[in-house]
């Protein structure tokens, strides 16, 4: 009996002394941003600040509306669904020349060599414009992978300057799969189509893109049940027997149908289903024709069966999810920019949002608080002082989210490629963030005369 008891009191002190270390390690530790400790970093420390967190700002029908009045109001946005059985040649040159305009300022490319004019001359050239036709058939499909959208059709990274190589200037943004398109053109050399979503309009590579009729793209994208992806992004399950739907990506907000009857000792693609979700998607056959195939997304994937509720504590949240991964221009490298960030952790939502920071700023549909160079400090000061989480607030070329308010300041999580504020000293301070990031608002400088404060152009409110 006392070896039993000692033993238990030994195992009893032992076990203690893991618990002692992680206190340890949960205290507040710098982190070498301003403003910011590492207790910050977790959702659940600004969950914990709000006041009814779970509250829901907007219903499915109020999101329904609102989705509505940016389609109606929204210059930025294409009604791809609704275009006229047929197009007319001059929309279609319209569309690709707002676009792809021959560039004006020096460009280099990945060597440091300025971009010749022989290479934009092919590049303009590639556009093909004098085969655009007075009328076409207006023709759809579904986007098939993950897929980049190109100033040009080409894959040429090209940079603003020798020694920032980050910032590809003729990357656009992304479709998604699932994403319908209207297909109005194709490049001279046949391997790209100029695209126009309800988002945007640019160069995609054709492989990218299914082709099929109207009613099965837009069936596809009403189907029910289905899914809705919640995490930053998900993989569908590896296959040899069928790469087109091995190890997709697939983004926060992509929604794809579910086939929830599915037996669960019945195969896809070589594997047993009853661990994973069965999800349609769209493949290219071939001939470039369109086909729906089951894929499987493992039961582990962050999913949900329909758009979360809007709620603060499900915007932190969500935002939360990307923290720290690496931003990218355009949606390069697999990941997304300020302005993408903001969209998808909104679209977990079932809230569009336009594409990029100029239009999401300025959009009617949205509520919306302008500002402009004549507008004083304190009128900043007090915007800034009732921001509320979720609020988008918008500088010139960048996008952050509300995320609370500690020490008197509020702080906002957003993908970012700088961040500055001053040092002790006085001198400013480059912080490299070049990803998604929480940071204070009020400290940070967009040089070492301006605040981001003074250079709000507008405050977005995703609210009644």
């Amino acid at each position: 009996m006392k070896r039993t008891f000692l033993l238990a009191a030994l195992l009893g002190l032992f076990a203690g002394v893991p618990a002692l270390q992680a206190d340890a390690r949960v205290a507040p530790q710098p982190t070498g941003v301003i403003g910011v400790d590492t207790t910050q970093l977790t959702p659940d420390y600004w969950v914990g600040r709000q006041r009814q967190a779970d509250r829901v700002i907007l219903d499915r029908g109020a999101i329904a509306s609102q989705n509505r009045k940016l389609q109606q109001q929204d210059p930025s946005l294409h009604d791809v669904e609704g275009l006229p059985a047929e197009l007319d040649g001059a929309q279609v040159r319209e569309w690709i020349e707002d676009l792809s305009s021959r560039p004006s300022k020096a460009l280099y490319d990945d060597q440091g060599k300025p971009v010749a004019k022989k290479t934009l001359d092919g590049l303009m050239d590639a556009l093909n414009l004098k085969a655009i036709p007075k009328t076409q058939k207006t023709r759809y499909g579904l986007v098939v992978r993950r897929a980049d959208l190109r100033t040009f059709p080409t894959t040429t990274r090209v940079f603003s300057s020798v020694d920032d190589t980050d910032i590809d200037r003729f990357q656009e943004s992304a479709f998604f799969p699932g994403t319908p398109v209207a297909i109005v053109h194709e490049s001279r050399d046949r391997k790209w189509w100029f695209v126009v979503g309800n988002l945007y309009a640019a160069w995609i590579e054709k492989q990218a893109v299914a082709e099929g009729s109207k009613t099965q793209v837009f069936s596809y994208t009403r189907k029910v049940p289905y899914l809705v992806v919640t995490g930053a992004h998900e993989r569908t399950a590896f296959t040899p027997d069928l790469p087109a739907v091995s190890n997709l990506q697939l983004d926060m907000g992509v929604r794809v149908p579910v086939l929830r009857d599915w037996p669960g000792t019945k195969t896809v693609n070589g594997q047993a289903a009853y661990t994973s979700h069965v999800v349609e998607l769209p493949v290219r056959n071939g001939d470039g024709n369109l086909r729906i195939v089951p894929a499987l997304l493992p039961r582990t994937a962050d999913v949900a069966p329909d758009y979360l509720p809007l709620t603060r504590a499900n915007l932190i949240r969500q935002a939360f999810k990307f923290l720290g991964e690496r931003y990218g221009w355009g949606h390069s490298y697999g990941t997304r920019d300020c302005s993408g960030f903001v969209s998808e952790v909104y679209r977990s939502f079932g809230v569009l949002l336009p594409r990029n920071t100029r239009d999401q700023g300025v959009s009617p549909a949205l509520n919306r608080l302008a500002f402009d160079t004549a507008d004083s400090r304190d009128k900043r000061m007090d915007a800034v002082a009732d921001l509320q989480v979720g609020d988008l607030v918008y500088i010139p070329g960048h996008v952050m989210m509300v995320i609370g308010h500690d020490n008197g300041m509020p702080y906002v999580i957003h993908d970012t490629n700088g961040g500055s504020w001053l040092g002790p000293d006085g001198k400013l301070v480059s912080g490299h963030l070049n990803g998604v990031s929480v940071t204070p608002l009020t400290p940070l400088r967009f040089n070492a005369s301006q605040t981001y404060v003074d250079r709000i152009t507008n405050i977005q409110r995703i609210r009644p």
